[in-house]
């Protein structure tokens, strides 16, 4: 049986960065346009709370997305304290905009908030670009 072969987002590749894999521009963005959309399965809440899953994104009171799925190219955006990108939630969608120009070669990035970045990111060190420069 054949492997089904996802398909890339028009523009963007996944790469080798500082925190692992990211999320590449294969052209430039202008600031302001939408990049990508993060998608994936609806979870319930208490489902939210019992997952294991390192890509989880809530829409709102409601409704979270379970972002794992492997056509979800949006999830290999890292956490960054200087992103150039920011998520964006129109009609349940959750959609990354770039809010600075970014060039071609350059990892797509945005804040992932202080509550994931206290839970998750503190205890193991920032490992975006800006605070790799600093050590």
């Amino acid at each position: 049986m054949k492997k089904k072969k996802i398909a890339r987002p028009e523009g963007l590749r996944v790469g080798r960065s500082s925190a692992g894999l990211g999320l590449f521009a294969t052209r430039p963005f202008k600031k302001g346009e939408r990049i990508i959309e993060y998608f994936g399965r609806e979870i319930s809440k208490e489902e939210e709370y019992t997952s294991k899953s390192k890509y989880l994104f809530e829409v709102n009171s409601r409704k979270t997305i379970d972002g794992t799925t492997r056509e979800n190219f949006a999830r290999y955006i890292n956490h960054s304290c200087k992103p150039n990108c920011e998520p964006n939630i129109v009609k349940s969608h959750v959609w990354i905009d770039a809010i600075k120009s970014i060039k071609t070669g350059e990892e797509l990035s945005y804040d992932y908030g202080e509550e994931y970045v206290n839970e998750h990111i503190k205890p193991y060190g920032c490992r975006c670009a800006s605070c790799g420069a600093k050590r």
